[in-house]
């Protein structure tokens, strides 16, 4: 329980930060500047929406991390061999996350070309990883590591099938932006500035969006390969 509290402290202490990056609780009639310097933008609606989605999410890998914590250490829990594919797919969500930042970049300069080029890419690189991970998932059930027969087999399944479910969600909103990259040249007059504008934030929110699903699944990975066991031991005696 302990360590449950540990992790809702840290995920509320980046949420709370991020808002407060994001000027949400600003009060632009009480600021005091220049008279012609425009008061401080609250961000847009869809992206507070964002945060709270992701502050939930959080919230829900954070009780499954923190009960695998916990479940690993009873004697029934065998850990299941780490398929070399893991490795590669981690790579393809690296170079995902890496191409919606290149698109983000992009946007910014009002490259629709580069913006394009990197939502695309982010595409496949992600699609590729979902139908990596469930090659994963057809290696394992082939070697007899079933969901039933144990409860380390359990998990893995649970939080790689839960991580794999929120991509898929991503992979809709990727697809949107997408289509709106390829729309935006077919504006007219004073709606170019305005479907930009719209690019802009959609392709920010897919970047944070799989900036997001990066860290999750590199501590899935963790915890998966081993490596966080020693981890957990010190967070146990550091809060007992």
């Amino acid at each position: 329980m302990t360590i449950v509290v540990a992790f809702l402290a840290i995920l509320i202490g980046v949420v709370a930060w991020w808002l407060s990056t994001q000027r949400i609780m600003s009060k632009p009639w009480l600021e005091i500047g220049v008279i012609d310097e425009p008061p401080g933008v609250r961000p847009p609606p869809a992206k507070i929406g964002l945060g709270v989605f992701l502050a939930v999410a959080g919230v829900l890998f954070a009780l499954s991390i923190s009960a695998y914590s916990m479940r690993l250490q009873a004697a029934d829990w065998w850990p299941l061999p780490v398929p070399r594919l893991l490795w590669f797919n981690t790579g393809l969500l690296i170079l995902a996350s890496a191409a919606l930042e290149w698109s983000k970049v992009q946007s910014r300069h009002a490259d629709l070309d580069g913006v394009r080029f990197g939502l695309i890419a982010a595409g496949v690189f992600t699609l590729a990883f979902v139908i990596g991970q469930l090659m994963v998932w057809r290696e394992l059930v082939g070697e007899g590591y079933f969901l039933a027969s144990n409860p380390a087999n359990a998990f893995f399944y649970l939080m790689t099938g839960l991580h794999v479910l929120h991509v898929l969600g991503g992979l809709v909103a990727l697809a949107r932006v997408t289509s709106r990259a390829f729309r935006t040249d077919e504006a007219r007059g004073d709606k170019v500035s305005g479907e930009r504008g719209k690019l802009r934030l959609g392709v920010e929110l897919c970047a944070i969006y799989w900036h997001f699903l990066l860290v999750v699944w590199l501590v899935l990975f963790a915890l998966i390969a081993g490596w966080a066991g020693d981890f957990f031991e010190i967070c146990r005696q550091a809060l007992s």
